[in-house]
């Protein structure tokens, strides 16, 4: 007979398998983010060490489909927004592990999660939107989005 906390354990390591495989591999296609997506939902919620893997996944790999970013952003808003409870409040540690994750990489990606948190939210801690400010113009892959967006 398999135990719940086996079949916990076994999805952990068949997605920790998916993510390091990506990792080594160096791209995301397309059907690789089908593949994250469903391992994410047959999970049914993520966890923390879940949710650190994507960032790393995020950091790690620079040719991603174009689909990864809506991906990346919609799962790691629904873990840090949905996820908990109370639903739609942030609190303060749960923003620190946020922007401490986003730092580690400061990939467009982890901005547009940052800001896709700070618009689906309904509380966040009062310092949280000036931080996020903060980071669109000492990252440098924001800071030059954000220029070739002006000057388009």
């Amino acid at each position: 007979m398999i135990t719940v906390q086996q079949v916990s354990t076994r999805q952990f390591e068949e997605g920790r398998a998916l993510v390091d495989g990506l990792i080594v591999a160096g791209r995301i296609g397309r059907d690789d983010i089908a593949a994250l997506r469903r391992h994410f939902e047959a999970l049914g919620c993520l966890t923390r060490t879940e949710a650190e893997a994507l960032f790393a996944l995020d950091r790690a790999v620079a040719e991603k489909h174009a689909d990864w970013t809506t991906f990346f952003v919609e799962t790691i808003t629904d873990y840090v927004v949905w996820q908990s409870r109370p639903t739609g409040l942030v609190n303060g540690s749960q923003a620190e592990w946020l922007i401490a994750q986003a730092d580690a990489g400061a990939t467009l990606d982890a901005f547009a999660a940052l800001v896709n948190v700070l618009a689906e939210a309904d509380r966040v801690p009062a310092w949280l939107p000036a931080a996020v400010h903060a980071r669109a113009a000492r990252w440098p892959s924001v800071a030059g989005a954000l220029k070739q967006a002006r000057a388009a």
